[in-house]
């Protein structure tokens, strides 16, 4: 790598740049875990569970067939063979569910379906396939269905091999037994772990709720897809796409779609999702241009800096008089990064929800969700440190040609990985409006500050993205 020595934040228009460690710092310094609730099975899905859960009861409950067959004494099929069978009497049917069991005594057998209870003076379990189903023919196939042949509970089967003593039986407890930890509170609940919990017993369970997150985007020249196209519009690809970030981080997302540039209908139309937003999320409107209506609606609401920060580029404005302003505090700063360079963050509303403000370019809005918005989200889940953010490796650069980044900034560039070579190749070129090169990437090649150019063979971070 080409280098220079590493250089302290620059003033920019009176203020340093943050780098992207002091912002992500400060989103999640300000980014509390939601308080848990309890919640039914299936409502829990996807929710970090904040409690130890112990088994009640073992499982199985109960000794139980793991086959289709016939339940036995171990004495009563020795040696048997197809030359020379074991015959026995059948006593009756044992389905699952069954409370009262016959009682198999010596040369008895009684018909047992899979997962029935073993029933009293059986040993083992023969499959069906090694007799001949009680039809005094060659071996069998399968049973006749009850319904059709109730008959066939009784009368005499044919054994053609010997079985060990606990063969074809799931042993009370095999699984988990009584007082046994079930899922320690941490735990992500998949569905193995909705199975578990409903296999024990539990109803509902105790979790911190997936966030709600609101995404909107901004800009009068967005339409919506499905729609046609005017002169100058563009489709609106940020609100989807972070939607589907957002509920790929393990968040409920809900998605406002496009806001025309007008500041009155941003505040209103935040205000209105106030009531179902855990984390807030917009999209254009944070630069220094005269239709970035987001910075002109939030800027001015407030002091400065999100709660708990003494941002460096705090400062005093207006306030909206129909805003709460001790509620209030959205800071935009300007990061050492590309792309990505303009951020807002802070809370807004009277329970203080916080509100992340992207730029609009595609690249640069993704690349900012990933680096802010999912770690802000992983932390309102309640997940350890080590889940908030996305995992990275080390690999070595696969090009044809050194690859340069500009001085001062960490520049994180569209890659795709190949664990197979532990090497990572660029993918589209370095502009934050490609979007196109953005689909096919899998990661995010990482490029520092004090770096220029990256030769190829370099070792770089990379953030794997899926």
């Amino acid at each position: 790598m080409s280098s220079s020595a590493p250089q302290e934040p620059r003033p920019v228009g009176g203020h340093r740049l943050w780098s992207v460690d002091e912002h992500l710092a400060d989103v999640l310094g300000a980014v509390r875990p939601l308080e848990p609730i309890e919640l039914q099975l299936l409502d829990a899905q996807g929710c970090v569970l904040v409690e130890d859960v112990t088994v009640p009861v073992a499982l199985p409950p109960f000794d139980n067939s793991s086959m289709d067959g016939y339940a036995v004494r171990t004495a009563d099929v020795q040696g048997a063979s197809e030359e020379f069978p074991a015959v026995l009497t059948v006593i009756g049917d044992v389905a699952a569910g069954s409370g009262e069991l016959p009682t198999v005594g010596p040369g008895e057998a009684a018909r047992i379906m899979t997962g029935a209870p073993l029933p009293p003076g059986a040993e083992a379990v023969v499959p069906v396939e090694w007799t001949d189903g009680g039809t005094g023919g060659g071996a069998a196939a399968g049973m006749t269905p009850a319904s059709a042949a109730p008959e066939q509970a009784g009368g005499e089967v044919r054994v053609h091999r010997a079985a060990e003593a606990r063969a074809h039986v799931r042993a009370r407890g095999s699984d988990v037994q009584a007082g046994d930890l079930a899922l320690a509170a941490g735990t992500v609940l998949g569905p193995p772990q909705i199975a578990l919990l409903a296999a024990i017993g539990r109803g509902t369970v105790r979790v911190r709720p997936r966030p709600r997150v609101v995404v909107l985007s901004t800009g009068s020249e967005l339409v919506q897809p499905g729609e046609p196209l005017t002169a100058g519009a563009i489709y609106d690809s940020n609100s989807f796409a972070l939607a589907a970030a957002a509920r790929d981080a393990g968040a409920i997302a809900y998605r406002v779609g496009a806001v025309a540039d007008d500041a009155d209908t941003l505040r209103s139309t935040i205000e209105d999702q106030l009531i179902r937003a855990d984390l807030l999320v917009t999209t254009g409107g944070v630069s220094v241009g005269a239709y970035d209506v987001v910075k002109e609606a939030l800027s001015s609401v407030g002091s400065c800096g999100p709660v708990g920060s003494s941002g460096p580029d705090g400062g005093d404005g207006d306030a909206d008089p129909d805003v709460d302003v001790d509620a209030t505090r959205i800071d935009f700063r300007k990061l050492a990064m590309q792309p990505g360079k303009p951020q807002g963050f802070g809370t807004i509303g009277p329970d203080h929800t916080p509100l992340l403000a992207l730029p609009g370019n595609p690249v640069s809005s993704y690349v900012s969700f990933e680096l802010f918005v999912r770690p802000a989200i992983r932390a309102l889940m309640g997940l350890p440190e080590s889940e908030v953010r996305r995992p990275s490796v080390r690999a070595v650069l696969k090009a044809d040609k050194a690859l340069g980044s500009p001085a001062g900034r960490r520049q994180f560039l569209r890659g795709k990985y190949d664990s197979e070579t532990g090497t990572v190749s660029p993918v589209g070129g370095s502009g934050s409006h490609l979007i196109a090169a953005l689909a096919h990437a899998d990661s995010l090649m990482v490029v520092p500050e004090d770096v220029t150019s990256v030769e190829p063979g370099t070792e770089l971070e990379v953030v794997l993205l899926g």
